[in-house]
């Protein structure tokens, strides 16, 4: 690799109906494209990793002892680690530069797991690492794991682009596939004109908190109340907490019990706000920019 070959990637381990909207939360533009079966991949549009100089390790943090810069792996890890939080499903940062390369795992609220190599390819990292993300991605533990093992021992003749190759080949068995031009080693130039170009891209970038809301309900819904929140359920519950509210706040009022009357008072409005649910629901949805 060269100083042009900088770039990154974020794999995801979901199809892209379920990466866009958190996606959308990372607050960066991104290209979203599909990566296989079951896997999606997300290429920035920017070069928040490069600083004004150009340089390719990291971008001005303002807040940083100094006014120092923040490496690209910590960026690509960041990124990741707010995915895999607010998701149930794992990604994977892959990055590489003209020094050095590199991989982190985020899943859930579990500490990010990373490994790096240096630009010739020598392993910078602990083997437990390794055994870690073969165990997190549910990976053959003696077969893939002896491949992943072998990416943390010396080869002369594997760069870290070549390391990063070898990773992504025993990813594949779960179903990841990366378009041709859309791998390590290439720069983020490149990487944005081969995602662009594929079939289904489309951008996903921070449109306001409408988003943030989008993404509350939708994980709302998808959970084991959804029935309850939304749909033929959800109606006939509302319709019977007014069919019942009403008589009670009627009830509490005539007989001038506060008990009754708050009682009553609360299922109007949960029956109410179900009802309207729906087109609070349209409000905040927002369609993703599909790519000429």
């Amino acid at each position: 690799m060269n100083a042009t070959s900088t770039g990154a990637l974020l794999l995801c381990r979901a199809d892209p109906e379920t990466v866009r909207p958190l996606a959308h939360l990372l607050r960066e533009r991104m290209l979203l494209t599909r990566a296989g079966e079951g896997w999606s991949a997300l290429v920035p549009e920017g070069k928040p990793w490069r600083g004004p100089d150009g340089g390719a390790y990291g971008t001005v943090d303002a807040n940083a002892p100094g006014g120092g810069t923040e490496p690209v792996d910590r960026i690509l890890g960041g990124w990741a680690t707010a995915l895999a939080v607010a998701s149930t499903w794992p990604v994977i940062a892959l990055w590489w530069d003209a020094d050095r390369a590199g991989c982190s795992l985020a899943a859930g609220f579990r500490r990010p797991v990373a490994y790096v190599w240096l630009a010739d390819g020598t392993p910078a990292g602990e083997d437990e690492a390794m055994r870690t993300l073969a165990a997190r991605l549910g990976l053959d533990p003696v077969l893939d794991l002896q491949e992943l093992e072998t990416l943390t021992r010396p080869d002369p003749d594997a760069d870290a682009a070549a390391r990063l190759r070898g990773l992504l080949a025993v990813l594949t068995r779960t179903g990841l596939i990366l378009p041709p031009g859309l791998g390590p080693g290439e720069s983020a130039d490149r990487l944005r004109s081969v995602a662009a170009v594929q079939r289904g891209a489309e951008r996903v970038e921070w449109a306001g908190w409408r988003d943030a809301v989008r993404v509350e309900l939708d994980a709302v819904e998808n959970s084991g109340l959804g029935p309850w929140v939304r749909g033929p359920r959800a109606r006939a519950l509302a319709a019977v907490q007014l069919a019942v509210g009403l008589p009670l706040l009627v009830r509490g009022a005539r007989r001038r019990s506060g008990g009754w009357a708050a009682a009553g008072a609360a299922l109007l409005l949960q029956g109410a706000l179900g009802l309207a649910y729906h087109r609070v629901r349209a409000g905040v949805r927002n369609e993703p920019v599909r790519l000429p």
